[in-house]
């Protein structure tokens, strides 16, 4: 699959409750350090023909303001939980200056919760100015949004199925704890890839810092970038200065970008 040269855009880092998290006075959470201020995780993937965001955080709209996000042509989710999924609503604005439905892929899993948490998009019956979408069905088969060609990447989040994916020589996985040997080989290969890395300490659905940075190192990628971070981590600076060569923590508004 062809792909072309392509901009990543971090939109959010951080873990379900976000950094700050409410009501904590810990020293990340007090940080003046804008790399300590991390909205819920998502990043924009984009060509020059074709933009794509992956997961709709609570955060949606304020990432979508921020990253000045103007053209948007489709929804890509890795998984049904609530901190990927809640921003969906806000695609109206797109309909509405795009006058079009926004394109929404999605496994069945994350279909059936979509389908309930906003019912009323999927209603027989739509009032004015709910959000016009148009779901694709997608499983473990590569397939291309636009130009972009996208290789989904099956992990686990304990016992949940969850999709990374992979664009070109750029791979992206977030809320996983286990990466089975054949999903594995899909991403070998990759300049780059993102992985979760919550907290030092071991939890029961997601990696650890120790654990994501030695998958990244046995998967053979020569740069790792860490997201899906809590207040748990610590400071930015201090977990970055641990990290082996070629790791390194994400942060909101980072860019990469691929030939």
């Amino acid at each position: 699959m062809r792909c072309p040269p392509l901009k990543i855009t971090f939109l959010g880092s951080g873990t379900s409750s976000g950094v700050p998290m409410i009501a904590c006075t810990c020293r990340v959470c007090a940080s003046a350090d804008e790399m300590d201020k991390r909205l819920r995780s998502s990043i924009l993937v984009e060509s020059e023909r074709t933009s794509i965001v992956v997961d709709t955080t609570p955060d949606f709209r304020t990432q979508m303001l921020r990253a000045r996000v103007n053209k948007l042509d489709a929804l890509l989710f890795t998984h049904p939980h609530k901190d990927h999924v809640a921003g969906m609503d806000d695609v109206r604005a797109y309909n509405f200056f795009q006058q079009k439905a926004m394109e929404v892929y999605a496994n069945a899993l994350t279909e059936e919760t979509l389908k309930r948490e906003f019912a009323y998009v999927f209603s027989d019956k739509k009032y004015p100015g709910v959000p016009e979408v148009n779901l694709n069905t997608i499983d473990e088969n590569p397939f291309y949004i636009g130009d972009i060609p996208v290789i989904p990447i099956q992990v686990w989040h304990l016992r949940m199925p969850v999709l990374g994916f992979r664009f070109g020589k750029f791979t992206y996985i977030t809320d996983a704890n286990r990466i089975d040997p054949e999903e594995g080989e899909k991403i070998k290969g990759s300049e780059a890839m993102v992985l979760n890395a919550l907290r030092h300490h071991k939890h029961i659905s997601h990696y650890t810092l120790d654990e994501a940075v030695a998958m990244v190192q046995e998967l053979a990628v020569p740069k790792g970038y860490l997201t899906h971070i809590s207040h748990q981590l610590g400071l930015h600076h201090e977990v970055n200065e641990s990290l082996p060569e070629g790791m390194e923590l994400a942060w909101d508004g980072l860019e990469l970008y691929f030939d």
